[in-house]
C-alpha cells in the first residue's frame, strides 16, 4: 500500500523546507530528503531541519540522489503516493565552473527520482524547473508556451533537461508530472548565494554590492510564501489523463510574482529597511545571466486560483526581519 506521506527532495534547502513545513502544518505527513552538502553554509541547512524535526509528522533521510541503491531502497520502503522533487545544485554561476555537480545532481538524480515514482506507484510528481530555461528569450513576459531551445547556462541546460525527461517518462509510463518554472524566489531561510540575502549581508557589513550590467538588471522576484502556495495547491492536483490520444500526463508552469523589480529598486527598499546606505559596485554583463526575467502566470492562475500577494516592500521587509533574528543584528 502506497505510504500517505509525502516525499520532499531538499527538504532543508530553500523552498524544499518551506514547502515541507506548509505540508506539516495542513496535517500532511512528510518525509524529507537532503544530503547538506556545503555549496552553501550546511549549518542553514540544519536550522531549517531543526524547524522541521519539531514537527512529529516528520521524518529526515540524509542521502545523495546520484547514489541509486540509495534512493531505492527509499522509494520501495515507501512507495510514496506523492512526491514533490525540489533538490538540485542551484546556481548560474556556478555552473560554469562546477560542471560535473549539475550532472550529477540534476541529470542522474533526477533520472533516480523518476526511476523510482515509475516503479513504486507514485501518483503525482511535482518537479523544481526553472525561469532560467527561458534563456536568450527577448519577449515579455516568458510565456510556458515560448521555446527554450537556447538555454545560456549549464544549469539552464539540465532544468531543461529535467522538463524533456519527465515528458518522455510521463509519455512512456503514464507518470502524472508538474515543472514548476520558479522566478526569482527569495524570502526567510532564504540562500545565501542569492541576490537579495547577498545585499542584505553587504550592506549590513558595510562592503560592496555587485551589480552586473551596471544595475540595469530585472527580476520578477517572487516572495518563498506565494511559491510556496502554488506547489502545495498542485501537489494533489495531477494533469487529468484522458487517455493516451491526449497524450502525455505532463504539465509546466510558471510561479512567478508577473511583475519585474529593477535591482536599483530592491537595493534602495533594503537601504531604508536596514537603516543604511550600499556601497554599489557597478559591474558588466556576466556570462550565463540575461537582463531581464518576467512570468506570465495566467496559466498557473486559470488551474489554481494562484495569485501573487506579496510587494516587494512587504516581501523584503519580512526578509530582513528573519535575516535580523537569525543574525542577531
Amino acid at each position: 500500500m502506497p505510504d500517505p506521506s509525502i516525499l520532499v527532495t531538499g527538504a532543508a534547502g530553500f523552498i524544499g523546507f518551506h514547502v515541507a513545513r506548509r505540508l506539516l502544518a495542513e496535517g500532511r505527513a512528510v518525509v524529507g530528503l537532503d544530503n547538506l552538502n556545503d555549496y552553501y553554509d550546511p549549518a542553514l541547512k540544519r536550522a531549517r531541519l531543526d524547524v522541521l524535526r519539531e514537527n512529529q509528522g516528520f521524518a529526515f533521510e540524509q542521502i545523495d540522489l546520484s547514489d541509486r541503491a540509495s534512493v531505492e531502497r527509499l522509494f520501495a520502503e515507501h512507495r510514496f503516493a506523492r512526491v514533490v522533487h525540489l533538490a538540485a545544485q542551484a546556481g548560474v554561476r556556478y555552473s560554469i565552473d562546477h560542471p560535473h555537480a549539475y550532472v550529477d545532481a540534476n541529470l542522474a538524480g533526477f533520472v533516480n527520482v523518476l526511476e523510482g515514482c515509475r516503479h513504486h506507484g507514485c501518483g503525482h510528481l511535482v518537479y523544481a524547473s526553472s525561469s532560467s530555461v527561458y534563456g536568450a528569450n527577448t519577449k515579455q513576459p516568458f510565456s510556458v508556451q515560448d521555446r527554450t531551445d537556447h538555454p545560456i547556462s549549464l544549469y539552464a541546460a539540465t532544468k531543461k533537461a529535467n522538463e524533456l525527461i519527465a515528458h518522455s517518462y510521463s509519455h512512456l509510463y503514464r507518470l502524472p508530472v508538474t515543472g514548476l518554472r520558479f522566478f526569482t524566489i527569495y524570502g526567510p531561510w532564504g540562500r545565501p548565494d542569492m541576490a537579495v540575502f547577498l545585499f542584505t549581508k553587504a550592506i549590513v557589513e558595510g562592503t560592496p554590492i555587485k551589480l552586473f550590467n551596471h544595475g540595469r538588471m530585472r527580476r520578477d522576484f517572487t516572495h518563498v510564501e506565494d511559491a510556496t502556495r502554488a506547489v502545495v495547491k498542485l501537489v494533489d492536483q495531477p494533469p487529468r489523463d484522458g487517455g493516451e490520444a491526449a497524450g502525455p500526463l505532463a504539465k509546466v508552469y510558471n510561479v512567478g510574482n508577473n511583475h519585474p523589480e529593477e535591482l536599483t529598486h530592491v537595493v534602495a527598499v533594503l537601504e531604508r529597511e536596514l537603516g543604511r546606505t550600499a556601497i554599489k559596485e557597478m559591474l558588466p554583463m556576466q556570462p550565463g545571466d540575461v537582463t531581464e526575467t518576467f512570468a506570465d502566470v495566467t496559466e498557473l492562475m486559470r488551474d489554481t486560483g494562484f495569485s501573487p500577494q506579496t510587494s516587494i516592500e512587504d516581501g523584503l521587509s519580512d526578509f530582513v526581519a528573519w535575516y535580523r533574528g537569525y543574525y542577531r543584528i
